[in-house]
């Protein structure tokens, strides 16, 4: 019997009955509010997690290397592409709520210089050391021109989040001419914080840095201690930043420059291209493979005092003292190439770890004349281990004269223990 409809009791299909609009209206209202009520919810909380609170904590040793590759100009005259690259081993040691370190830095590739002892696998090291504070800022206490960008990065002390911004200042190093006189440019940057990424492995935040070069004529920054002939300096630099979220290490840095210096005398040198800079750490040292072989070298030792062995912040150190050789020059005796042979042998085991070469001497004569002799023995080692298969781009070379006695050289038998040759395999003993 068909239904009669009303105003009041209106007549509804079968289909439309079982579609209850009013039922699917009701649930469609509470599923936006519940969804609301979760973004409202979601947003804050991703919001607070993306600050990060920036500090540098390194205290691991670690390798630096700095890679050149720039179009040079003179006068406006393209010249030719220099390419260098600066490596170092740096250590570090905590006093005082800063971290210490002490480098030795060496230039691997130069196409200026030193190309043909680089060939001999000489690479004499040039020792800087410094502090750096939690915020990222570099205080230089021995100086030797390296590293060539202090303060770099810096941090805020307030948490960052994607996006921020900050301004900090560094100082650069520099040395157009090639001569070895050093020049310490202030630079201030502006910092961006624009993303995360892994990277080698490990969470880095990704940051933009610009700023221009103003040095010299017209501006309030001057070196007296640099380049008198430098008059001014004027360019830009953009780079990106890798920087490690747990220690604030700048593991990478892609530089993008276009420089020039003008001179006194009206010349002019300009750059353009890239300078990169990588923080990596040394390779580990199997003890189980190199332990045998350092103890076969100590039994082998005449007495027990020619030979030491001993591990340090910086590695695994073979000390061999009393070294013979031609009085007063850096000509080994053909007795000692033996021994020069089991060490060549315990090092070409650690092929991918830097070799730290340092000579030294009794204090009885002229300090720089001993500090001459010294550097010149450890070279002549470095040279007698390269020929007996050593890598040769891993040796470096030190000569510390008679600074650092560890007997009395009143007596022969204490001159005798400070004429020695420290060879360290450098790696990172914390993880050994």
């Amino acid at each position: 019997m068909e239904k009669n409809c009303s105003r009041e009791e209106p007549c509804f299909s079968p289909q439309r009955e079982y579609e209850a609009p009013k039922n699917t209206n009701l649930r469609s209202a509470i599923f936006f509010k519940l969804f609301l009520i979760t973004i409202f919810l979601i947003i804050p909380y991703n919001f607070y997690s993306q600050s990060v609170t920036l500090e540098y904590s390194g205290d691991d040793n670690y390798i630096l290397t700095e890679r050149t590759d720039l179009r040079r100009y003179e006068n406006n005259r393209y010249i030719g592409l220099t390419k260098r690259e600066v490596r170092s081993f740096i250590s570090p040691s905590y006093y005082n709520g800063d971290n210490y370190y002490e480098g030795y830095f060496y230039v691997e590739q130069d196409t200026m210089h030193l190309s043909s002892t680089v060939d001999e696998g000489i690479h004499d090291a040039i020792v800087s050391s410094f502090k750096i504070t939690q915020n990222g800022e570099m205080v230089m206490i021995e100086d030797n021109g390296y590293p060539s960008f202090r303060s770099f990065p810096s941090f805020p002390k307030d948490p960052i989040q994607k996006g921020d911004t900050w301004t900090a200042k560094a100082v650069r190093a520099v040395d157009p001419t090639g001569d070895g006189i050093i020049t310490r440019m202030p630079i201030y940057i502006q910092y961006t914080y624009t993303g995360d990424k892994i990277f080698n492995e490990r969470p880095v935040l990704v940051v933009k840095a610009a700023w221009a070069t103003r040095y010299g004529s017209g501006t309030s920054s001057f070196d007296y201690e640099g380049d008198k002939n430098l008059k001014a300096a004027t360019g830009k630099h953009d780079a990106k930043l890798y920087i490690d979220k747990e220690t604030g290490a700048a593991l990478l840095i892609q530089d993008q420059v276009d420089e020039s210096f003008t001179y006194q005398n009206g010349n002019k040198i300009a750059f353009k291209g890239t300078i990169s800079l990588f923080t990596d750490y040394p390779s580990g040292v199997n003890e189980e493979e190199i332990l045998p072989v350092i103890n076969q070298i100590l039994a082998q030792a005449e007495t027990q005092s020619d030979i030491e062995y001993e591990k340090t912040e910086l590695g695994y150190m073979l000390v061999i003292r009393d070294l013979q050789f031609v009085a007063n020059r850096a000509e080994l005796l053909p007795d000692e190439k033996n021994r020069l042979g089991q060490i060549a042998a315990l090092l070409k085991k650690v092929p991918d770890n830097q070799i730290l070469i340092e000579g030294h001497t009794a204090r009885v004569g002229d300090e720089s004349d001993e500090m001459d002799l010294s550097l010149n023995r450890a070279r002549t080692i470095v040279k007698e281990l390269v020929k007996r298969g050593v890598n040769k781009d891993n040796l470096i070379t030190k000569g510390s004269g008679g600074t650092k006695p560890v007997a009395d050289n009143d007596t022969p038998e204490g001159r005798a223990r400070n004429r020695r040759v420290e060879i360290t395999i450098l790696t990172n003993t914390k993880g050994n």
